[in-house]
């Protein structure tokens, strides 16, 4: 899959994980600094991607496809009107051991009394994975509630990430809550949007759990028949946190998970069972210590700006709120390591070559997540040796809320003299 240049890192992980679905590919902006985990998760991304269907719409996430996918191809038998409008897949009962027929009827079971429509599914046989949607109605209005299923290397980067809460000042929500289960597994409940700049109030929840063996299933629902381009129906979605937490962790997904075939066709692309110690081998890329990467943007800041707040991802992105006394301005960053297969894709003609060799892009646009006046400037950096560092700065504490002052509080400059600094070879 093709690097996207535009990615928020919670949209990324969660447009990988939880989604995986289509429209979180096509991310915002065109950096990763807002973006931070695609690095060399590639195969990973591209399979997880496909297991929702395709191309529609995950911007995990916020994270999502609208919902959602692109209908899987090939069987017999009729859609229904509602699937051949979306083009989402037909329900059938010969795709797998687990079929999408029994897929949706267990989900149905599973909530609670109400009417149902607009059902697609997918079985443990098809290529994209297992999935299943309806539109559930409580009498208060209809609601697209979603079911996905797959699996993961527990270990790994992407497992950590997919039930890591955003940081909020990437990602608007109302409440996310991350937890250790007495099996091990790990749970992640969010509340927040389907659009980061609400200009839609359209609410998008979900819960999301990975176990030990890396058994993994999401469950999202929203305020509305569709993730994206339908109509509000009601204030919030019908399911409670409770609820979903429930339709997540119940045992009869292990059955589903197990079910599903083993991908033999790219070593370091394939899956373990549910029962079956993930393999060791090159399904991430290296990555770089999250707080190490703060600690040493940190360092790098010029004199006479104060930072009143500062976080980081596990590995790869950190920020920082910068404070000259002119108004708050958010930084971010991303350090990447090899990304040099990448740089044709990443850097286009124009951009400057230093005498190292390094390649440097600098973009100033507005910001793209809904923020009113925001700005972001940014600085895009890829060394010979394959290490990326990108770092954006906007006027505002946050991307989502209003300009605070006119301009960020680092120059184009500086921004450049510490995407350049030799510092950051000497981490990882």
């Amino acid at each position: 899959m093709p690097l996207d240049q535009h990615a928020d890192p919670f949209e990324e992980r969660l447009g990988d994980a939880l989604r995986r679905a289509g429209d979180g590919f096509e991310t915002e902006g065109h950096t990763l600094v807002d973006g931070g985990a695609a690095r060399g998760r590639r195969r990973l991304f591209r399979r997880r991607a496909a297991m929702l269907g395709g191309v529609a719409g995950i911007a995990l996430v916020a994270v999502g496809g609208a919902v959602l996918l692109p209908g899987a191809g090939g069987g017999s038998g009729k859609q229904s009107v509602a699937a051949e409008r979306s083009g989402e897949p037909e329900v059938r009962d010969d795709d797998g051991k687990v079929s999408g027929a029994q897929l949706v009827e267990r989900l149905k079971d599973l909530l609670p009394e109400g009417r149902l429509s607009g059902e697609s599914a997918r079985g443990t046989g098809a290529e994209e994975g297992p999935y299943a949607r309806v539109v559930y109605d409580d009498g208060e209005g209809a609601s697209a509630v979603q079911l996905a299923l797959g699996r993961v290397d527990p270990d790994s980067e992407q497992a950590r990430q997919l039930t890591a809460c955003p940081d909020k000042a990437a990602v608007r929500y109302d409440s996310c809550t991350e937890s250790t289960r007495p099996d091990g597994s790990r749970l992640m409940l969010f509340q927040g949007y389907e659009y980061p700049d609400r200009r839609v109030d359209t609410r998008h929840w979900y819960a999301q759990l990975v176990d030990p063996e890396g058994f993994e299933v999401s469950v999202m629902e929203w305020n509305a028949e569709a993730q994206k381009d339908a109509p509000v129906t009601r204030a919030e979605p019908p399911l409670s946190v409770a609820a979903l937490r429930a339709i997540v962790t119940e045992p009869q997904w292990r059955e589903v998970v197990d079910a599903i075939p083993e991908d033999e066709a790219e070593d370091g692309d394939r899956q373990p069972s549910s029962t079956e110690k993930p393999r060791t081998g090159p399904v991430d890329a290296p990555t770089v210590d999250g707080l190490a990467i703060r600690k040493t943007l940190l360092g790098l800041l010029p004199e006479g700006v104060r930072t009143v707040e500062e976080g980081n991802q596990e590995s790869d992105f950190a920020h920082v709120v910068l404070d000259d006394g002119k108004g708050r301005s958010l930084v971010q960053i991303n350090v990447q390591p090899g990304m040099a297969d990448l740089a044709d894709s990443l850097f286009d003609a124009d951009a400057e070559t230093l005498p190292d060799g390094t390649k440097v892009a600098t973009r100033q646009e507005p910001g793209e997540k809904g923020g009113e006046g925001v700005v972001r400037w940014t600085v895009d950096t890829l060394r010979t040796d394959g290490l990326r560092v990108v770092i954006s700065a906007f006027n505002s504490g946050a991307q989502h809320t209003a300009a605070t002052r006119e301009t960020p509080a680092l120059t184009v400059a500086q921004l450049k003299e510490i995407a350049t600094s030799g510092t950051w070879r000497t981490i990882g």
